[in-house]
C-alpha cells in the first residue's frame, strides 16, 4: 500500500486515488478546481520520494526539477511526503557577511558564506533576516559552480526596514539567518540552441547576471539577449562586466536601456521590455526571464505571450518594491 505523508500525517492510497483525493477524504485543504491536470489549482511538491512524470505534465521545467506536481492526476506508485506550495519547508541557517560592495548609489552588493552547505540555482532567491520576524526574499547573483559564496544585490529603498538595515547598519563579520532556497527562475540545461531573452530593472539585474553565467558556462549555443533598463545612467551597473562577457562569447548581447531624456551613445531609448520586444517582434519557441519591477513583469508578460511565447517559456520574478522593504 502508498503512503502520503503531510504534515507529519501518514495516509494510506486506496486503488486508483489519486493523492488530492486521498488528502482531502481526510481533511486536508488542498486547494482544486478542474480535478484534470488543466488548471494547476492543485499544485503540490513532494518532499521525499519522487512523483510520476504523468503528474507533472503541463508544468515548467523549473517546477519539473524541484518536484512539483498535480494533486488531481497524480498516482504514485511509492511512498511520498507532500507540501503545499506556501508551507514553510525552509530551514533557517546562519551564514557570515564577507563583504558589502555599492554597484551604484543604491544597490548594494552583499556576499554571504554559508555556515553549512546550500544547493540552489542561480537566479533563485534566499531570505535574508534582520531579525526572527523581519526578513526580506532578495534574489542569487552568484552561480553554485563558479562562486565560493552568495551574491545579493539588494538596492536600497525609501524607508525601508530590511534594505535600510543592509545599507546602513550591516557590516562584514556580522552573522545573519537566511532561509531558502526558492522560486523557478533559473536556467535549466537541455535545450542549448534555443534562444534566450532576459529583460529587467533595477536590483532585477541579480537574477539575471546569475543566469546568464550559469546558461555560457553549461555551453548554451543559442542566441542570449540581456535587456536592462534604468530611468537614468546611474540606475546602471556591471555595465562593464556585462559587456566584458559580450567580447568573450559571440552569442551574447547586452542592451542598457535608458527611459529617462539624457540618453548618452551607446544605449538604447525606452523601457527595457519596450526595446526588447522592438528589436525581436517574434517571440515563438523564445525562452524569457523577467525581473524586477511588477509593473513590468507584468505587461512584459503578455507582451511575450501576444507576441508567440508560450507561458511555460515564460519565467518570471517581480520584485517588492514597497518603502517597508
Amino acid at each position: 500500500m502508498t503512503t502520503i505523508r503531510y504534515a507529519k500525517n501518514d495516509f494510506e492510497l486506496e486503488l486508483n486515488q489519486s493523492v488530492l483525493e486521498c488528502l482531502t477524504d481526510h481533511g486536508v485543504p488542498v486547494p482544486f478546481s478542474c480535478q484534470s491536470g488543466a488548471c494547476q489549482t492543485c499544485i503540490m511538491r513532494a518532499t521525499a520520494g519522487i512523483p510520476p512524470e504523468t503528474s507533472q505534465q503541463g508544468l515548467k521545467d523549473s517546477l519539473k526539477l524541484q518536484n512539483y506536481f498535480l494533486a488531481c492526476v497524480c498516482y504514485p506508485t511509492t511512498d511520498l511526503e507532500v507540501a503545499l506550495p506556501n508551507d514553510n519547508v525552509q530551514t533557517a541557517f546562519p551564514a557570515s557577511v564577507l563583504s558589502l560592495k555599492l554597484l551604484n548609489a543604491d544597490i548594494m552588493q552583499v556576499v554571504l558564506e554559508c555556515h553549512a552547505p546550500i544547493d540552489y540555482r542561480a537566479g533563485q532567491f534566499i531570505n535574508l533576516f534582520q531579525h526572527q520576524t523581519l526578513g526580506r526574499s532578495y534574489s542569487l547573483a552568484s552561480v553554485p559552480h563558479e562562486d565560493d559564496h552568495l551574491h545579493l544585490h539588494v538596492r536600497r529603498l525609501p524607508q525601508g526596514q530590511v534594505s535600510g538595515w543592509i545599507h546602513e547598519e550591516l557590516r562584514p563579520g556580522q552573522t545573519v539567518e537566511i532561509r531558502g532556497p526558492g522560486g523557478d527562475c533559473f536556467y535549466i540545461p537541455g535545450n542549448s540552441d534555443q534562444g534566450l531573452i532576459l529583460i529587467g530593472t533595477g536590483s532585477g539585474l541579480a537574477p539575471l547576471y546569475g543566469i546568464i553565467r550559469d546558461a555560457l558556462s553549461q555551453g548554451h549555443s543559442g542566441p542570449i539577449h540581456l535587456f536592462h533598463g534604468s530611468r537614468d545612467l546611474n540606475g546602471l551597473y556591471l555595465t562593464g562586466e556585462l559587456r566584458d562577457l559580450v567580447e568573450q562569447y559571440s552569442n551574447f548581447n547586452y542592451v542598457p536601456c535608458i527611459s529617462g531624456d539624457d540618453v548618452p551613445h551607446g544605449f538604447a531609448s525606452g523601457r527595457a521590455d519596450d526595446v526588447a520586444f522592438q528589436q525581436i517582434p517574434n517571440l515563438k519557441n523564445w525562452r524569457l526571464f523577467l525581473c524586477g519591477h511588477p509593473d513590468m513583469v507584468k505587461t512584459a508578460k503578455m507582451k511575450a505571450f501576444m507576441a508567440g511565447a508560450s507561458m511555460k517559456d515564460i519565467y518570471a520574478d517581480a520584485f517588492n518594491v514597497s518603502q517597508s522593504s
